[in-house]
C-alpha cells in the first residue's frame, strides 16, 4: 500500500494554471498549503500533488511494500535537492521536472532494445508491441529512472506519459548552453546542451516516489522491494524449456519428450502454443478433443515424468467458450480478433474467468502460463476510444492490463500453495513480485542482450528466446545466450525446431542446457536475492556497487574499492551482464570470433578453467564456438549440481567451486522450491565460506543452521579450488 501526501489546491475560476512548486518562495494563490515530500521509510520519499487519479499502476495490484527489508539496508541521502524538483498543472496536465547535472547519466524508463543510456531521448511511455524503435512503446514502459548520482524517481500514473529526457533548453536554466553559429562554428549541435529532466502527464496530479542508495543497484532495489520484491519462481521454471509446434497432439508431444530423454537433454516444461485449445484467435480456454482427447491424463502423465505444462492463451473470450454469456456484460466495447475482452477490473469478470481456468487447467493439474497479445498493437487491441463496463478510461486499461493478468493468474496459484512461472507480453510498474517473463516477437539477437540489461533497471524480468537460426553458428549463439536469462526456453511453435536441430553443434547445444541446470542451485540463490532483497538477478553492469561518474575517471580515482568499474563508463555498455553475484556473461553474436570484455577493479578468472582473465581492464577474448564468456570475480563461489535431466526432487549433492585468491562467502539459498511456505519462514541459508591460508592453501566449509530444514541437497559437498 502506498503511504500518500494529499495537498488542498484552490484553482481561481479565471486561472489558466495553478503552480505547485516545491521552491520555498512559491505558494498557491489562496491556498496555506504546500505539497510535501515524506520519508515512508529509510531513502525512499513520497509526494502527492494536485489530484492524483485513483486509478495508477499500483492500485490494482494489492502489493505491499517490503519496509522492513527497505530499513534494513544502508543509509542514503538524497543526491538531489527536492526543492528543485518542481510541478506544475496547465490544461489538466501536470508537468514536473527534475534538474539535470552535466555528465549526468539516466537510465531505464522503459524495457527498451537498442540503448541503456536515456539522456538525450524523447520517449511517450506506451504500453505496445515493440515496433523496433525506442520511442517509449514497448512492452513495460516503466515510467522509473535511476540516475548514476545515486537516486531514481518513479511516476505513479497509468497514463501515457511523455519523457523529454535532457532535451528541452529552458530559458530560465541556470546552465544555459553556448550559443553557436550554424554557418561559422563546426562544432554546432542541433541539440544544446539541457540540464532538466521533464515529463507531462496527462492527469490534474501525480503521485512521485523518490529513492535513494550508496549507489545505482541500492537505488534499484529500493524500488523492487516497494514494489513488493521481485518474483522467487518455482525451481522447476529455472531448468530447461521447450515450447512444442501449434497443432501437435498429446502423442506428438510424448514423443517430443521421449526424444529430448534419449538424447540426454533436460526438460522441465512442455508449453503447448494455442492448438490446445478447441478454438483460438479468439480463445475457449477449453482443450481440443480431437489432439488432447484426456487432457487431465495427459498433464498427469507429464507430472509423472517431471514435467510440468505451460498453456498459451490470449485475453479474446470465444463465442464458442462456454462461459461467452456469462461474460459478456463484463467486457470492453471493442473485441480482439472478434473475441470478447474482460474488463478484469470488475469482481465479477474475473471470478467467472478465473472459475474457468480452474475447471479446465488447473484442476487438471497445469503449471503456467504464457499470456500473448495483451500488449498492442493499436489494432490488435482496444482504440483509445474503447470503453469499459468498470469506467476505466481505455488509456489506463492498456497501461495495467498485463498487469491485472499477471495478478489475476498469480492470485488463483498462490491460492492453491503452488508457485508458478510463466510468460507475458506486457506489464509495468509493480509487477517484480509477479511470476512472469517477458518476452515478444520482435528477433535480434544483440537487442535481445540490450534488452536484458535494460530489464534490471525496472523492476521487470525478460527473456531473450530461442525460436529460429539461419546457421548453426547463431543457434549455438542463441542458445549459449538464453542459458543465463530468467527463462531457458526453446519456442519451436512455428517451425518445429529442436535443440539437435543443428547436429553439428548438438554437443555443444547440449552441454550450455546441462550447465543451465548445474547452475539451478546458484540462480535460485540469485532469485532469492530478488525476493528478499530487490537485487535483479540478472543485471547491467551500471548496476554494479562502485561504478564512477565521468568525472571520478577523468580525476584517475580509479580505487578498486570506491571506483572498481572505472573502466566501463567510457561507452554505453550494452552487451555483457551479470548473473547473480559473482558471474560476468559476455556474449557473442553470429560472425563474431572475438570480443572486448570490460572487466570491472578486481581479478576475475575464466568460469571454464580458473585462469587469471584481468584485472580492471578491456580485455579481448576469442572463446572458439563452444563456449560463452563467462568470468567470476576474486573469491568468487559458484555451487553447482550434478548436470541432470529432470528435477525430480531428489536430494543432490553439489560442486562447489571458488576461484582467485581471495577468500570467499556464498549464502546459499534453500526451501522446497514449490511452495509458499518460504513466505512463512521456511527456508534455510546453508553458509559456504573458502578461507586461504597465508600458504596460499585453501580449506572450505558448508555451515548448516541448528535445526534446519535442508530440502534439496544430501549433504555431499565437493570443494573444487578453480585457480592454483
Amino acid at each position: 500500500m502506498i503511504m500518500k501526501m494529499k495537498i488542498m489546491t484552490h484553482f481561481c475560476n479565471c486561472a489558466v494554471f495553478a503552480l505547485l512548486s516545491l521552491a520555498a518562495c512559491t505558494e498557491i494563490p489562496g491556498d496555506k498549503s504546500k505539497p510535501e515530500w515524506k520519508e515512508s521509510a529509510s531513502g525512499v520519499w513520497e509526494i502527492s500533488v494536485g489530484k492524483p487519479e485513483k486509478l495508477n499502476l499500483l492500485s490494482e495490484l494489492g502489493l505491499h511494500p517490503k519496509w522492513d527489508a527497505i530499513n534494513a539496508m544502508p543509509k542514503a541521502d538524497l543526491p538531489v535537492d527536492r526543492d528543485e524538483i518542481r510541478f506544475e498543472e496547465v490544461d489538466g496536465k501536470t508537468y514536473i521536472r527534475f534538474p539535470l547535472d552535466k555528465g549526468e547519466k539516466i537510465f531505464g524508463l522503459g524495457l527498451n532494445f537498442k540503448t541503456v543510456e536515456q539522456r538525450g531521448r524523447i520517449l511517450e511511455l506506451h504500453v505496445d508491441h515493440y515496433g523496433g524503435k525506442d520511442n517509449g512503446r514497448t512492452h513495460a514502459p516503466v515510467p522509473f529512472f535511476v540516475s548514476s548520482k545515486g537516486y531514481g524517481a518513479f511516476i505513479n500514473s497509468a497514463r501515457y506519459i511523455k519523457a523529454y529526457v535532457g532535451t528541452g533548453v529552458r530559458k530560465d536554466t541556470k546552465n544555459p548552453p553556448e550559443v553557436q553559429d550554424r554557418n561559422t562554428d563546426p562544432g554546432w549541435s542541433a541539440q544544446p546542451y539541457s540540464d532538466n529532466l521533464e515529463f507531462l502527464v496527462p492527469a490534474e496530479g501525480v503521485e512521485v516516489v523518490l529513492f535513494a542508495g550508496q549507489d545505482m543497484q541500492d537505488v534499484v532495489r529500493r524500488f523492487n522491494l516497494f514494489n513488493g520484491g521481485g518474483v522467487l519462481p518455482p525451481k522447476w521454471g529455472l531448468g530447461f524449456w521447450h515450447r512444442v509446434p501449434t497443432l501437435f497432439t498429446d502423442r506428438q508431444v510424448q514423443d517430443e519428450i521421449a526424444e529430448f530423454r534419449k538424447r540426454g537433454f533436460p526438460l522441465t516444461v512442455i508449453g503447448l502454443e494455442p492448438g490446445w485449445m478447441s478454438r483460438a484467435y479468439p480463445c475457449t480456454y477449453e482443450w481440443d478433443a480431437t489432439r488432447f482427447p484426456e487432457p487431465g491424463k495427459f498433464v498427469n502423465d507429464l507430472l509423472q515424468k517431471h514435467i510440468r505444462t505451460n498453456l498459451w492463451f490470449n485475453p479474446g473470450v470465444s463465442p464458442e467458450c462456454e462461459i461467452r454469456d456469462a461474460i459478456e456484460p463484463y467486457t470492453a466495447s471493442h473485441t480482439e480478433w472478434n473475441g470478447l475482452i474482460p474488463d478484469y477490473r470488475m469482481p465479477e469478470a474475473r471470478r467467472i474467468m478465473l472459475d474457468h481456468f480452474k475447471k479446465h487447467q488447473l484442476d487438471l493439474g497445469v503449471s503456467g502460463y504464457k499470456m500473448d497479445e495483451n500488449d498492442g498493437y493499436d489494432n490488435w487491441l482496444w482504440p483509445d476510444v474503447a470503453t469499459f463496463p468498470s469506467g476505466t478510461p481505455a488509456e489506463q486499461m492498456r497501461q495495467i492490463y498485463g498487469s491485472l493478468m499477471q495478478r489475476m493468474t498469480t492470485d488463483l496459484y498462490h491460492e492453491k500453495n503452488q508457485r508458478t512461472y510463466g510468460l507475458v507480453r506486457a506489464g509495468n510498474a509493480g509487477t517484480s513480485s509477479f511470476p512472469y517473463v517477458i518476452y515478444n516477437d520482435y528477433y535480434n539477437h544483440r537487442d535481445f542482450i540490450t534488452a536484458l540489461i535494460n530489464s534490471s533497471f525496472i523492476g521487470v524480468l525478460w527473456t531473450p528466446e530461442v525460436r529460429a537460426s539461419k546457421t548453426s553458428e547463431e543457434w549455438l549463439r542463441r542458445m549459449q545466450t538464453v542459458c543465463f536469462s530468467p527463462v531457458a526456453m526453446l519456442d519451436a511453435w512455428a517451425d518445429g525446431t529442436k535443440p539437435w536441430s543443428f547436429p553439428d553443434v548438438e554437443k555443444q547445444v547440449n552441454e550450455i542446457s546441462l550447465l543451465r541446470m548445474r547452475l539451478i542451485p546458484y540462480l535460485y540463490t540469485a532469485f532469492a536475492g530478488y525476493a528478499f532483497e530487490g537485487t535483479p538477478p540478472m543485471r547491467a553492469m551500471n548496476l554494479e556497487p562502485g561504478y564512477a561518474a565521468d568525472e571520478q575517471i577523468e580525476k584517475g580515482k580509479l580505487d578498486g574499492t570506491e571506483n572498481p568499474y572505472a573502466m566501463a563508463v567510457k561507452r554505453e555498455v550494452k552487451d555483457q551482464f551479470m548473473v547473480g553475484e559473482n558471474l560476468l556473461v559476455a556474449p557473442l553474436f553470429a560472425g563474431e570470433t572475438e570480443r572486448k570484455v570490460i572487466l570491472p577493479q578486481g581479478r576475475w578468472y575464466d568460469f571454464y578453467t580458473g585462469k587469471l582473465a584481468g584485472e580492471g581492464e578491456v580485455i579481448t577474448v576469442s572463446p572458439g564456438l563452444d563456449r560463452i564468456p563467462v568470468y567470476v570475480k576474486d573469491g568468487g563461489i559458484v555451487p553447482l549440481c550434478p548436470p541432470i535431466t529432470e528435477l525430480d526432487g531428489t536430494k543432490l549433492p553439489l560442486e562447489i567451486r571458488h576461484y582467485g585468491s581471495k577468500p570467499g562467502t556464498f549464502r546459499l539459498y534453500d526451501d522446497d522450491g514449490e511452495t509458499y511456505n518460504y513466505e512463512k519462514g521456511e527456508y534455510t541459508y546453508l553458509t559456504i565460506t573458502v578461507d586461504v591460508a597465508p600458504d596460499g592453501s585453501k580449506q572450505g566449509k558448508v555451515s548448516v543452521p541448528e535445526g534446519r530444514e535442508i530440502w534439496s541437497y544430501n549433504g555431499e559437498y565437493t570443494f573444487r579450488y578453480m585457480t592454483e
